[in-house]
């Protein structure tokens, strides 16, 4: 099936259709995005669709993939936690105070409400993304200079069904729900995307040079399909 990949998104499959009479991108069952086509159709026209629909696309895959339960004390990424204190004021606020996400809760409203969630998840991942800046890009340095790898710059994403993508000119975007895993597989991430580096397939020339910088990268990688990268 064609592919295309895209900086933020990743790679993106291509589904030609006699069916289809206009472009459309959505989400598949494995979580990437995929584009539906007509027969003949140029591929810019998806490409042009990803370049006006981002913000449309991002809401698409965070409401896909936002399956968490936020709960009183439970740690968020690697340094911060939740706390929930319950409040007079009719509305549910979360602010983030050094370490910890401060969740205040009016009586009868569930944490869990549809409405509380969201505004929790905006202080979760900024928290997250705080996390991930300080962190992320140090470790892929590291990496990169240990293996020999080399790269064009690396981003951050959120709303998205990946743990992380590289482009063809060697962008890494790497998602900062990666801060929830533990060191070892969010290594095991990095090394991934800086092996499609110089392999942007999953050849047996791909999975070689994952197992030069992650020797149990069979074990990681079985274990990471158990995660989710929701937030």
């Amino acid at each position: 099936m064609p592919i295309i990949i895209d900086e933020e998104f990743g790679m993106i499959t291509l589904r030609r259709s006699a069916r289809a009479s206009h472009v459309r991108i959505k989400v598949a069952p494995d979580g990437r995005l995929r584009a539906s086509l007509p027969l003949y159709a140029p591929i810019f026209l998806v490409k042009r669709l990803l370049k006006n629909s981002r913000s449309e696309l991002r809401e698409m895959l965070a409401e896909q993939h936002n399956e968490t339960v936020y709960e009183h004390g439970m740690t968020i990424g690697k340094s911060h936690s939740l706390i929930v204190r319950p409040t007079k004021v009719k509305a549910v606020t979360a602010t983030r105070h050094g370490q910890q996400i401060i969740v205040s809760l009016p009586d009868g409203k569930l944490m869990n409400d549809p409405s509380a969630s969201r505004i929790i998840r905006d202080t979760v991942i900024e928290a997250l993304r705080i996390e991930a800046k300080s962190y992320l890009p140090k470790r892929l340095a590291f990496l990169a200079e240990k293996y020999g790898f080399s790269y064009e710059k690396v981003r951050f994403s959120h709303a998205s069904g990946r743990w992380g993508s590289c482009s063809s000119n060697g962008t890494i975007s790497l998602n900062i729900a990666l801060m929830k895993l533990p060191f070892e597989l969010i290594d095991y991430v990095i090394i991934h995307e800086l092996s499609h580096t110089v392999q942007l397939n999953h050849s047996d020339q791909f999975w070689e040079l994952v197992q030069k910088g992650d020797p149990q990268y069979i074990i990681h990688r079985r274990t990471l399909k158990n995660e989710n990268p929701s937030i």
